[in-house]
């Protein structure tokens, strides 16, 4: 009961938010907003946009390739037509159960190249905390180029007291954390303990690789093409092509982070960027609109090459090990 309640929770809770979201920010809009809304969808130029979401696309082959890199060392060498069609339905999955992905990823890889599950759910956990590392260093590059600007507006949003109280309760509560780690033997307590080994290990595991330096270079790549994708959609509209590159980070990490933690940043992406960039003077209905294109279109190619290749991957491996038999 317990179970089926948490599944219901990660469900709902993130989809809520994202209805509530959408809600919120159209009911505030006037009538000459939403018309500004369909004009700036309107004219919008899907050419820079089909390029961004092509760019998109090369980074999840890029992301195929490199998963190569990491299953090899463990005796293992899929097929890259597997890898990339594991990972095209595991980000179809995240639109509808978050981090449900992973799960499906692995479980796809020990059906069809015959990688145990926990073997291949350990590399995927391993991939994530490098792409993790990626996006905190792009949060700490974005705080720092735009750092007099946050710094004033959380300062008026949260005073400095309430700061240093926040920060010296979450320095409490990590010291706090770390005895119960280091000392408590409880089941929940162990669990965790086995995760944070599990994902240092996973860190690790990419010094000892034989090909290190081309899942560096892949890494690079990977996040290149990202942050090219979204600089691309930018110039789908002649409002938001001039906006400082330094802004489009912050915007950039902050998207990244809806699309992380929530259905595939359902409701939540579109706002958020908009949010942001109107902080930094965008207005925030071109805001709005420019996260809905960006949202939109990948979640579009999401659809089709997810569902495309939970139909072919069955098709495709029974041809394989046919022909394999044959010869």
């Amino acid at each position: 009961m317990k179970k089926k309640l948490s599944k219901f929770l990660q469900i709902a809770i993130p989809l809520g938010l994202g209805f509530f979201l959408i809600w919120y920010v159209y009911s505030n809009f006037t009538e000459e907003q939403l018309e500004d809304l369909k004009a700036y969808f309107k004219n919008a130029d899907y050419g820079y946009v089909l390029l961004a979401v092509s760019l998109s696309i090369f980074s999840h082959i890029s992301r195929a390739y490199r998963w190569l890199f990491m299953l090899e060392p463990l005796g293992y060498k899929p097929k890259l037509a597997n890898n990339f069609m594991t990972i095209s339905v595991a980000y179809l999955m995240n639109i509808f159960i978050p981090k449900s992905g992973e799960v499906s990823r692995g479980i796809l890889m020990s059906r069809y190249e015959n990688v145990p599950f926990d073997k291949g759910f350990g590399t995927i956990i391993s991939e994530r905390v490098v792409d993790l590392i990626f996006l905190l260093a792009f949060t700490v590059l974005a705080i720092s180029l735009k750092h007099d600007i946050l710094y004033t507006y959380v300062t008026e949003l949260i005073p400095v007291q309430k700061l240093f109280i926040l920060g010296g309760a979450g320095l409490v509560f990590l010291v706090v954390g770390y005895l119960l780690l280091k000392y408590l033997k409880l089941a929940f307590v162990l669990k965790i303990k086995d995760f944070i080994t599990g994902l240092k290990d996973g860190v690790m595991s990419i010094w000892t690789m034989k090909k290190k330096g081309a899942f560096i270079f892949h890494t690079f790549l990977i996040w290149g093409l990202y942050v090219l994708s979204f600089y691309t959609a930018t110039q789908a509209l002649d409002a938001t092509s001039s906006i400082p590159f330094s802004t489009l980070i912050i915007a950039f990490v902050v998207g990244s982070f809806t699309f992380a933690f929530t259905n595939s940043g359902f409701g939540t992406y579109p706002a958020a960027v908009a949010g942001i960039l109107a902080l930094f003077a965008v207005e925030f209905t071109l805001g709005t609109a420019f996260g809905w294109i960006v949202w939109t279109s990948n979640i579009a190619a999401i659809l089709i090459i997810g569902t495309t290749s939970l139909i072919v991957l069955p098709l495709y491996n029974k041809r394989r090990v046919t022909k394999e038999k044959a010869q």
